[in-house]
């Protein structure tokens, strides 16, 4: 009995280490989504801004065929972003995305789209690889904690898919991204997303008249429910070459949002499945504590029985002597 008592405490032991870590881990998770989440929020301000921005300067530009604008009737391709994360041990956050992206793909080729492939993240890129699965473009190494300069590249390398002619090879149609939408500590959502074509699809009636918005997802109820923008606006030197700087902003902006939420989600995701390992390592804990005093116990008695059978064994022989 007394090697099972060494297997327990070797176990509980073992299982106490574990505990430590994932307790330490959780911590951290728990430290980094305060800090995403400032950087999310800083992030708004100048998100709202801009939408305004374009949709003053989409109202009153004399080109309505922008290339970013203009909406194409034959789409052959498009462009998919999955952004992932780079490390593991954050339950099904990248799975999820594959997931969903693998169901965005099933939908554009009933389309008769076919998708290119760009991934965040080395668990999203690892997915392709090991498939051998081409991919236009692949970004890793700064998931948990994106800047600007790193959306900035992506933007570049979709903007560059897009502006070419979709017949030639990395050429697309439209772009979508898919990520994982932080709403709060304990709600996480995957999202699919078009960022490009931009659509004008809604008019709003405000004081000074008619204004069209740009609608963009969130980025829609990041506005005023009814604003007259043109009059805020005075553009120099015209409205198209305003435009023509703020779109490729805007679409950097919108990878920018997308990493930060993801950020966010992902350590979100890491701090629960930490909190759920440390839960897990502390009811085995339990359990092998509790399966090593049972054999303690037995281990007592079993001594306890052979002391009285010794003891009784002697008596009968002092008795029969």
């Amino acid at each position: 009995m007394g090697a099972q008592m060494r297997v327990y405490r070797r176990r509980i032991k073992s299982v106490q280490q574990t505990k430590k870590i994932t307790k330490a881990m959780e911590l951290i998770a728990s430290s980094r989504i305060v800090k995403a989440q400032r950087h999310l929020n800083a992030a708004l301000p100048y998100t709202r801004e801009l939408v305004q921005a374009i949709s003053a300067a989409v109202s009153m530009s004399a080109e309505s065929d922008h290339p970013l604008i203009s909406s194409r009737d034959d789409h052959k391709r498009a462009a998919v972003l999955l952004v992932g994360s780079d490390r593991g041990l954050a339950g099904a956050f990248s799975s999820n995305i594959i997931r969903e992206g693998e169901g965005l793909n099933a939908f554009l080729a009933e389309q008769g789209v076919d998708p290119v492939h760009f991934v965040v993240g080395r668990k999203v890129a690892n997915f392709y690889k090991f498939r051998e699965r081409y991919v236009e473009g692949q970004y890793v190494g700064f998931t948990d904690q994106p800047t600007v300069e790193d959306a900035k590249e992506i933007a570049l390398g979709l903007l560059a898919s897009f502006l070419s002619d979709s017949d030639t090879e990395g050429g697309t149609d439209e772009i979508h991204v898919v990520y994982t939408h932080f709403l709060n500590m304990g709600r996480q959502e995957v999202r699919i997303r078009r960022i490009l074509p931009i659509e004008v699809v809604e008019q709003v009636v405000g004081p000074e008249g008619t204004d069209e918005r740009l609608i963009q997802g969130e980025d829609a109820q990041a506005l005023p429910p009814s604003v007259s923008m043109p009059p805020l606006y005075e553009f120099e030197p015209d409205p198209d070459t305003v435009l023509n700087e703020l779109l490729p902003r805007y679409v950097e902006n919108l990878v920018y949002t997308a990493l930060l939420h993801s950020a966010a989600s992902e350590h979100a995701a890491r701090r629960r499945a930490m909190k759920s390992a440390t839960d897990n390592a502390e009811e085995l804990i339990k359990t092998l504590t509790r399966q090593a005093n049972q054999a303690r116990q037995t281990e007592i008695t079993q001594e306890i029985s052979e002391i009285v059978g010794g003891a009784d064994a002697l008596a009968s022989a002092n008795a029969g002597s």
